[in-house]
């Protein structure tokens, strides 16, 4: 039945449902084959539509076909079989698009199994054997099969490009060496080949070297990196068992400190109940002698009252005077109020130099390993206030020091304004007093803890700044804002400037003769706002403050500044 010429489709004979060869082939009316199993199945579960369809084109039957073996096809699928494998080993033979064609091959070309660089040809087995078996063929160069023979041929002379020139680093034919590359450094193609082959191989060596080099360091940095993982880990679990043992300790002292205050308050209560309940006994007896007194007071004959009267008993004396009750205000525990909260800034500053010391710890974890610090707050501060109310519970009276006021300002206002004037005033040597050119002064107040102040401005300008005491009183960094111990704001009748370590600033917001300054010292927090009907924030520093801070302010000519008294 298979006749040479006639290729039989595997695809063409398979069912369109299991996808392989058909089986006991069945063909419906309209004209499509399966595998009668495959068929059944497929009707099987449409029998409750009472619709049956084919389901390659979906041709519809309203009564189930009767199936029929179709005995010619399926003597061509057996065939099939038979033939199949040769079939498709023969075509694994044939050179696809992408394979290297016989070029000796005629009709359909056969695959390439090597290329001869003196031929310039590819050749089939069956076309290579003379290169195996005549002698002059045998001396011929046979590599693997390559599309690329052609760019051996010299584009001038059409031969073979044999040899190198080292001059013009190209290949060239033997014609070329004597025309244009005549004199020049040439070899053959075959000895550049071996020296450039031994280069590569010594950079291969090289690289082999590198690789081995690498590989140990990967190794090291992996050692390193559990290393690194084992030692984060127990430190990991000694921070968490540590940290844990304080808060436990916190716990206990907070509860101790809570019976404490019940305790303390139960017995301040009760002694005042006491108290309570024996003089409320001695206004019920009071009352009730004073209405006998009234009921004698009231008595019509003279004699029965003299009688009365006479046999009144004694009226025993008070235990109570007026003084005698002090009446405290009502902050009876505001020393213990006083002492958590001097306790809360005590740790807060402890577990502030704790993390610093982690910090740099972390920096220096290792040699080739670099940590980017983190700028991580663990002190949990405070928030800062949304309203003026919520300012104003940190407002406290801050006054200028006149030992440290610039020899050009006057202090006034219980020395809570200045204004620069001139003559200078009395005793300018003080030690403690600036004479830099800037009109400056620093609050007698330390500052610590959480501050809120606002300084009134009038004339051309003012510095609204804060400074550590020891601040230079000298020309050179003594200014506000000029120096890593200041930091001000720089406020005049149109802009605003924040300074600090000479750094400049400009900041925006609207122009007010009224800044409010908040200071929460222990989170490091420093805010400028501009006061009027609303408060509008100006500039916020986030920073770590080392030492107490003061007030400050700096003058300009024809200007005052004042603190004012917040209510």
């Amino acid at each position: 039945m298979a006749q040479s010429g006639v290729h039989l489709d595997r695809e063409t004979f398979s069912c369109s449902i299991c996808l392989e060869l058909l089986k006991d082939p069945v063909g419906l009316a309209c004209g499509h084959s399966y595998c009668m199993d495959c068929i059944k199945t497929h009707w099987d579960g449409e029998e409750q539509k009472q619709l049956y369809s084919c389901p390659q084109c979906r041709q519809v039957f309203y009564q189930r076909p009767v199936l029929l073996k179709n005995t010619m096809l399926a003597d061509l699928v057996e065939e099939l079989k038979k033939t199949g494998l040769q079939a498709a080993a023969a075509d694994h033979c044939f050179a696809g698009p992408e394979d290297v064609a016989c070029d000796f091959c005629t009709g359909r070309k056969l695959k390439a199994l090597k290329s001869c660089l003196v031929c310039m040809a590819s050749y089939c087995e069956k076309h290579l054997q003379p290169h195996y078996e005549v002698a002059p063929l045998k001396k011929h160069k046979l590599v693997e099969p390559s599309k690329n023979l052609q760019e051996n041929l010299c584009p001038r002379h059409d031969e073979v490009m044999k040899i190198f020139c080292r001059t013009d680093q190209q290949s060239i034919c033997y014609l070329c060496s004597m025309d244009e590359h005549k004199g020049h450094d040439t070899v053959s193609a075959a000895a550049e080949r071996t020296e450039r082959q031994r280069e590569l191989e010594g950079s291969r060596l090289n690289i082999q070297q590198i690789i081995t080099d690498v590989e140990k360091d990967v190794k090291l940095l992996q050692q390193e990196v559990e290393a690194i993982n084992g030692s984060a880990d127990k430190a990991l679990e000694h921070s968490e068992k540590t940290f844990a043992q304080m808060i436990r300790l916190i716990q206990k002292t907070s509860s101790d400190v809570k019976q404490q205050l019940r305790n303390q308050q139960q017995t301040e209560v009760s002694g005042v109940r006491d108290l309570q309940e024996k003089l409320e006994q001695e206004i019920t007896e009071l009352k009730r002698r004073d209405a006998e007194l009234k009921t004698l007071a009231q008595h019509d004959d003279h004699n029965q009252f003299l009688q009365d009267y006479r046999s009144l008993p004694a009226l025993s004396e008070s235990t109570h005077s007026p003084s005698s009750i002090n009446i405290r205000p009502l902050s009876y525990f505001e020393d213990v109020t006083a002492a958590v909260s001097e306790a809360r800034e005590k740790l807060q500053d402890v577990l502030r130099e704790t993390w610093t010391s982690i910090s740099q710890a972390m920096t220096h974890t290792g040699p080739n390993i670099s940590l980017t610090k983190t700028q991580v707050d663990v002190l949990l501060p405070q928030p800062e206030p949304k309203t003026r109310a919520g300012f104003l519970r940190y407002a406290r009276e801050i006054t200028l020091d006149p030992n440290t006021a610039h020899k050009l300002l006057l202090l006034s206002e219980g020395n809570r304004k200045a204004t620069a004037m001139s003559p200078p005033q009395s005793d300018p040597s003080h030690r403690h007093r600036f004479s830099a050119w800037c009109h400056q002064v620093l609050s007698a107040e330390s500052l610590t803890g959480r501050w809120y102040w606002e300084v009134q401005w009038r004339g051309f300008g003012v510095y609204v700044a804060v400074a550590y005491k020891t601040i230079s009183r000298a020309w050179e960094g003594s200014v506000f804002g000029d120096t890593h111990k200041s930091w001000a704001l720089n406020c005049n009748t149109n802009s605003y400037e924040f300074r600090h370590n000479s750094v400049r600033t400009p900041v925006s917001g609207p122009q007010s003769s009224r800044i409010g300054v908040y200071l929460d010292h222990s989170a490091g927090v420093l805010s400028f706002y501009s006061v009027s009907e609303t408060m509008t924030l100006l500039h916020r520093v986030q920073t770590r403050f080392t030492q107490p801070l003061h007030a400050g302010v700096i003058v300009y000519c024809k200007s005052t500044a004042e603190l004012i008294k917040l209510k």
